[in-house]
């Protein structure tokens, strides 16, 4: 099984890295978001119903697919970084990194020796390996550090956060990111302050030869996204797409019931 590396060469191509969002702790989940055509898919252990067990589930569903398996992680420490990475995960989204030094201790939880301190034991990740290579030899390239960008703290320190050797891309909350400058928590922003500091990530981040993400909460959005020079999106999340789709068809079943009733009350009435 060939991993990693895949959602980078897209980037490095000039293309868009399309990705999607487990929230459901369900290896079926999993394999149906799997089979959507997604280049990536994020389980989340931060937000979502994830613990490390459904974790690991959600990956043996997708892994007859060839979408790379990231995790967001619930917090940057080595504990839970080693054991996803250990588990099978190609990329590491962590939450609320704030500064060079967060971001360096991030990087290292992930990262084998010498580059970082991550502790040897593949225990499933070994699996992706093959006879001319192994896991280990590749994972520090493979594997990406994907720190969050998601508090003005994090905006002021961008520059220092980005320059930390082994950050691979960088990952936009929207949500908490307006909520530190005072605005609603929501998704979709087109607040002039807020898409200015997008600018300024997908500015920096370019330079650097990095890709900027940002998670967001429906496709046309995702669009937008990919017009203002983002190059990871998250289209939609498992349990998103479940509602919409179940909201919508009640919706529509519900306007043709009371359009029924109406015609019943017009007929008796004539």
């Amino acid at each position: 099984m060939s991993h990693g590396g895949n959602i980078i060469d897209i980037f490095n191509s000039g293309g868009v890295i399309v990705n999607g969002w487990l929230q459901i702790p369900s290896a079926f989940a999993a394999e149906v978001m799997a089979g959507c055509g997604f280049d990536s898919i994020c389980v989340d252990m931060q937000h979502g119903v994830q613990d490390y067990q459904s974790t690991i589930a959600c990956f043996q569903g997708m892994s007859a697919k060839p979408v790379v398996p990231l995790v967001r992680v619930p917090w940057s420490e080595p504990g839970i970084c080693g054991k996803v990475l250990d588990a099978g995960a190609y990329g590491v989204i962590a939450p609320m990194i704030n500064s060079k030094e967060e971001c360096e201790a991030f990087v290292s939880y992930c990262k084998y020796p010498p580059m970082g301190a991550r502790s040897n034991g593949p225990i499933r990740a070994a699996l992706y390996g093959s006879s001319d290579t192994t896991y280990q030899t590749t994972a520090n390239a493979r594997c990406l550090c994907i720190p969050m960008i998601e508090t003005k703290q994090a905006v002021d320190n961008l520059a220092a956060i980005l320059d930390v050797p082994g950050v691979a891309g960088v990952y936009i909350g929207p949500s908490d990111l307006g909520f530190s400058y005072g605005m609603k928590p929501i998704l979709d922003r087109k607040e002039p302050e807020i898409l200015a500091i997008y600018e300024k990530i997908v500015t920096e981040t370019k330079k650097r030869g990095q890709f900027a993400g940002i998670h967001c909460g429906t496709p046309e959005y995702a669009n937008y996204a990919i017009s203002l020079g983002f190059r990871l999106v998250t289209v939609t999340a498992d349990v998103v797409a479940m509602a919409m789709f179940a909201r919508s068809g009640v919706k529509l079943v519900r306007e043709n019931i009371a359009a029924s009733v109406g015609k019943v009350s017009e007929a008796k009435s004539a």
